[in-house]
């Protein structure tokens, strides 16, 4: 990963080796958050660009650490779900 704009109110990172699921998974959670005036992400090719994930908000590196801390629980509870149906069995 590259921070490719780092402004007091933008952000703009180029995410290597993930596509659409992670950045829109983040774009969804960040705009879930209500300091967030815009969330967006691109792939300018396909097949091998790397995505870029833009945020606009009144601290948009807070609101990025907050979205990626909200997916990993989400994540963690999911496994946890998946392990505890499988000790059912």
């Amino acid at each position: 990963m590259k921070i490719l704009k780092d402004t007091k109110k933008e952000l703009e990172i180029e995410i290597t080796g993930e596509t659409h699921s992670l950045c829109n998974t983040l774009r969804k959670t960040l705009m879930e958050d209500e300091e967030v005036e815009a969330a967006a992400y691109v792939t300018e090719h396909p097949i091998i660009g790397e995505p870029k994930l833009y945020v606009k908000a009144k601290n948009p590196k807070k609101s990025l650490k907050l979205a990626a801390e909200t997916v990993k629980a989400h994540c963690d509870e999911l496994k946890d779900l998946i392990s505890a149906s499988e000790d059912e069995k």
